[in-house]
């Protein structure tokens, strides 16, 4: 007796959904990336194509709206004169934090400082005036936060760094609450209470798109800082 079986029609209408089988296929064995491809019905009109990940990446966000995406990370530092972030997009973020995670001076007794550009990073705004932290109008930069210390059982500065609306033609704040850090003159450790005492802002009507994060004097010596961005809705 011969046993029946579904045939494919490879010159017609195309292979049905009843004949696919992917439960037999070989799983990735990896995670999905943005070039990896996956097969649509173009409008549900029968006409089959291809699609990267990274276009459903896109679809989501206008779907879910809002929330916070991960665009970069410095990696491990050793040693580094300043880390750049340029992942700055006008079309998806509002605004975005920078995580710090241990980040460690190699001078003691230095200011965290993150400073602006309007070209993309060619060049970094870093003269006296052109920021106001805290009462200040002559800082050379944002100042995340001071007084950090590198001594043995100091363990640098750890916690979020706001940056609010960088996209626009106006002044650009950041805010540096929740902040926490060891103390160089005393290896207190602190944190950043809301209020004036967290509070920066640029002091020019430009847009910002990239970031510039160093230390007042001498290199970071170790730690990791990251970059989100939050969707605009």
């Amino acid at each position: 007796m011969t046993k029946a079986r579904d045939t494919a029609n490879l010159t017609g209408s195309g292979v049905g959904l009843s004949l696919l089988d992917i439960d037999a296929g070989t799983d990735i064995g990896a995670a999905l990336v943005d070039a990896d491809l996956m097969i649509v019905d173009d409008g549900a009109g029968g006409t089959n194509r291809k699609a990267t990940m990274s276009r459903l990446a896109t679809y989501m966000g206008t779907k879910i709206g809002g929330g916070m995406e991960f665009l970069a990370s410095s990696g491990a530092i050793s040693n580094a004169a300043s880390v750049s972030f340029t992942q700055f997009d006008a079309s998806k973020y509002d605004h975005y934090q920078f995580w710090f995670q241990n980040v460690i001076p190699v001078t003691d007794n230095v200011d965290l400082y993150l400073r602006t550009s309007t070209d993309g990073g060619s060049n970094y705004a870093s003269s006296s005036g052109d920021y106001h932290f805290y009462g200040n109008t002559d800082k050379t930069a944002m100042v995340v936060t001071n007084g950090i210390g590198s001594d043995t059982n100091e363990y640098g500065v750890s916690g979020p760094f706001y940056l609010f609306a960088p996209h626009l033609t106006a002044y650009t704040y950041g805010d540096s609450t929740n902040i926490t850090f060891t103390d160089a003159a005393q290896g207190r450790v602190y944190t950043t209470p809301p209020g004036a005492g967290s509070g920066n802002v640029r002091l020019a009507a430009e847009d910002v798109d990239a970031v510039q994060i160093l230390f007042s004097s001498g290199n970071i010596e170790s730690g990791e800082i990251t970059m989100f961005g939050i969707v605009n809705s």
